[in-house]
């Protein structure tokens, strides 16, 4: 019978002989096995001199039929390698090698273990049966029978392989070498190469390389080319050169020159001025370099230019080489070397193209392109992200020599939603805040942060009397507590009557004394609390001065007249802490500035009392600075500000007016923030006047977005975009179609709860009929 179909489980056994036994390898495994009366038998050893040994000639061979009383060998490996040919043996036929005998392999020189073959049966044995266990039981190793005698090498575990330090690194390399590097993660599967242009994927590629520079460069004048606002890889790759190299060659050189100016001389010619400050500058850059104030670098300077058209990608590049040509720096694209150029521009640090000018330190100094300021500190708010490295610029105004600021922008561009954001984080911090509202564009902001917003007009309840006595300060006297405050209430008067004569300034002087001494207040601190007069009471004392008529009846329209009640009433509110808004959109256009000049002074004497860090916003200031006596006072706001921990903020869009006006410049040489935003081309010129910007600054705030622009902190500056979280941006918006948005999704909901309101209790209530969840009884119908 053929063992292989009696016992389909039996293991085909291969044999490998070695002819040396000193390289032969066994295979050593222990194994229980479990006789067919079911009696656990001993696991054995099979050392390597039993295993039978393959012929050494070609032998027929011997087949054996199992016994049905014979015991399993156990499992074991055959030996790993051999230099001798292998003989391989089917399953139940052992070969056999009468004319050759095996040496036995020592134990310790066993490595490798298998435990998925049988070893072959020895002469006189049976082939072995595999006894397959329940699979409703684990297989488990079977015990070792106490009759056995076991040898101290079967509890002996293998020794492991030891390698050297060589071999060790030869297989790391090894490994390294097969294994994926970052670059093939980054780089793309395949790209198009043409003579005029690289195609990787949708983008076309371009790259050009600088050959000529002018003769003299100015400090940061590679700065503008990369703050271009174009898709672009910069490279700049510097090689020192051997200085004693150098030196023989521009020994040579000056040898060359000086010996054409004597030809020159001898033939009588005129005297050529660029020779001679070649020679000039020949010898400078010898002192320098044997002094070792210079060194001498190889320069090449490349860039690579991305678009997603081709004539997008042509278009940015004739951009690119005109501004560089406007600055007497000369490039070309690399044709036919696309490839080993856009190379040269990756972070590789490898110059294929090798395109070099020699350069000394000097010059290559002015092509340091890490120019752009950072803006971060440890305290302060963030007010946005330096558009040149992703840097935060974390800012403390009050940390500046003043803590004013002045922020210019074209009507859209983002002012009062950079200055709201500003307010908002500046209020987390503890930072009170007023505003002067023009349009109502702070209410949402104020009621989301729980602040007071104070409608002011002819309509509203809150009232301001312009001849309220601020309270006085710590070593201030009662007189000059009075004196300040005549001076303030006749800028007001001369903003209500326009022009004033010389003679009536000095009748208004004397009657606005008279007016307060009608109500037994003197210089005397202790006569400031009583009431204060009333606007009616000046006219009234106008009314009886000579050569004040004129006046009284000026006034007379804000007392009696159609703006009767507004500058005409005690003051019924005080200023709170956190966030206050003073809106005056309401307000008739002709009494704005008015009511801005009477608020500003409301809260100037309760900031100088009670003193704490604030922030005043003065949005649109525009309007005041239409007019002197309100733009002075904002003037002198500015200048007292830091003295009361002030920081005073003036908006304004009409950039060209605040600017010419005298008072406008003053409030701007006092301001030490100034946030410039996208500027229309009327106004640019006049702002690069007197900021000093860069051609390239200019362009960007030509070309900014709502919310870009630059930032100027002191003697810093940095090109800013503003960013807002979502919760801010909701808060803050601007934007029609967001508060229309807004706006409908608030009707929804109010729809949406009122429906979900309970009726009145008493009131009839209709039930709502009940509906029966259960599904119907089969073989009955369901009513509906």
């Amino acid at each position: 019978m053929d063992p292989k179909q009696d016992n389909p489980q039996d293991t085909q056994v291969g044999l490998n002989a070695d002819a040396t036994p000193q390289t032969s390898q066994a295979s050593l495994s222990k194994a229980a096995a479990t006789s067919q009366a079911g009696q656990p038998q001993a696991a054995t050893l099979t050392p390597a001199s039993a295993l039978p040994q393959a012929p050494t000639q070609s032998n027929p061979p011997q087949t054996q039929t199992p016994t049905p009383n014979a015991t399993p060998v156990p499992e074991h490996l055959t030996s790993a390698q051999s230099d001798a040919p292998a003989a391989n043996a089917p399953a139940g036929q052992v070969g056999q090698t009468p004319n050759t005998k095996s040496v036995p392999t020592p134990v310790a020189e066993i490595q490798n273990i298998d435990l998925t073959k049988s070893p072959p049966p020895s002469a006189g044995q049976a082939v072995p049966q595999q006894v397959q266990a329940p699979q409703s039981q684990p297989q488990q190793q079977q015990p070792r029978s106490t009759g056995q005698v076991t040898t101290p090498s079967e509890e002996q575990a293998p020794p492991q392989i030891k390698l050297s330090s060589s071999e060790v690194r030869k297989q790391t390399k090894t490994i390294e070498e097969n294994s994926a590097s970052m670059l093939d993660f980054i780089a793309p599967a395949s790209f198009t190469a043409n003579p005029n242009y690289i195609q990787i994927n949708n983008n076309f590629i371009k790259s050009i390389f600088v050959y000529s520079y002018p003769k003299f460069l100015n400090s940061n004048w590679l700065s503008p080319i990369i703050n271009y606002d174009l898709d672009m890889d910069a490279a700049m790759h510097l090689e020192p050169m051997d200085s004693g190299t150098f030196m023989t060659t521009l020994k040579k050189q000056a040898g060359r020159l000086e010996s054409t100016r004597q030809i020159e001389q001898e033939k009588g010619l005129v005297r050529n001025p660029e020779l001679d400050n070649a020679i000039a500058n020949i010898d400078q850059l010898r002192e320098d370099l044997q002094t070792g104030q210079q060194r001498i670098f190889k320069f090449g300077l490349y860039f690579t230019i991305y678009g997603k058209k081709l004539e997008d990608l042509n278009s940015a590049i004739e951009q690119l080489v005109s501004n560089l040509g406007g600055m007497l720096v000369y490039t070309k694209q690399t044709i036919f070397q696309m490839e080993q150029g856009y190379n040269t521009t990756l972070p590789l640090g490898e110059d294929n193209l090798k395109i070099t000018k020699n350069l000394d330190t000097n010059s290559l100094s002015t092509t340091f392109p890490f120019v752009s300021a950072e803006l971060t500190s440890n305290k302060g708010i963030l007010y946005g992200i330096n558009r040149h490295n992703n840097s935060l610029i974390l800012f403390d105004r009050f940390e500046l020599e003043n803590a004013n600021e002045v922020v210019f922008a074209k009507s859209g561009a983002g002012k009062s939603y950079t200055i709201k954001l500003e307010a908002l984080r500046s209020l987390m911090l503890g930072t009170d805040v007023v505003v002067i509202d023009p349009e109502n564009e702070y209410q949402p902001l104020c009621e989301a942060v729980g602040g007071s917003f104070l409608e002011f007009s002819l309509n509203s309840e809150k009232r301001i009397n312009p001849f309220d006595l601020p309270k006085a300060i710590e070593g201030e006297t009662g007189e000059v507590v009075l004196r300040t405050a005549i001076t303030d209430l006749k800028g007001l008067i001369n903003l209500m009557v326009e022009k004033v004569t010389p003679e009536e300034d000095a009748i208004l002087d004397t009657s606005i004394y008279e007016t307060y001494a009608l109500r037994d207040i003197t210089a005397d601190p202790a006569t400031h609390s009583n009431n204060p007069p009333l606007l009616s009471d000046l006219q009234s004392v106008l009314q009886n001065t000579s050569g004040a008529e004129s006046l009284a009846r000026r006034l007379q329209k804000y007392t009696t007249g159609t703006f009767a009640g507004l500058f005409n009433q005690p003051t019924n509110f005080d200023l709170d802490r956190g966030f206050v808004v003073f809106s005056i959109r309401n307000l008739e256009e002709v009494l704005r500035p008015l009511g801005m000049y009477l608020i500003l002074n409301y809260i100037w004497t309760k900031i100088r009392f009670e003193m704490r860090k604030r922030l005043l916003i003065i949005d649109e200031a525009w309007i005041l600075m239409q007019y002197p006596d309100s733009a002075k006072y904002i003037y002198s706001l500015a200048k007292r500000a830091r003295k009361y921990y002030l920081g005073l903020t003036v908006i304004s869009q009409d950039v060209e007016d605040f600017l010419n006006s005298e008072q406008g410049r003053a409030i701007l040489n006092n301001s030490s923030l100034q946030i410039l935003l996208k500027q229309s081309p009327a106004a640019i010129d006049k702002i690069a006047e007197v900021f000093n910007l860069t051609d390239g600054e200019k362009f960007l705030l030509l070309e900014s977005d709502v919310g870009e622009g630059l930032f100027f902190a002191g003697a810093s500056h940095v090109a800013i975009k503003v960013v807002a979280s979502y919760a801010e941006d909701q808060i803050i918006t601007t934007d029609p179609r967001q508060l229309l948005e807004q706006k409908k999704t608030e009707e929804q909901n109010a729809k949406m709860e009122g429906q979900a309101i309970t009726p009145v209790s008493g009131a009839p209530q209709e039930q709502p009929p009940v509906q029966n969840t259960n599904p119907p009884v089969s073989g009955t119908t369901q009513e509906k």
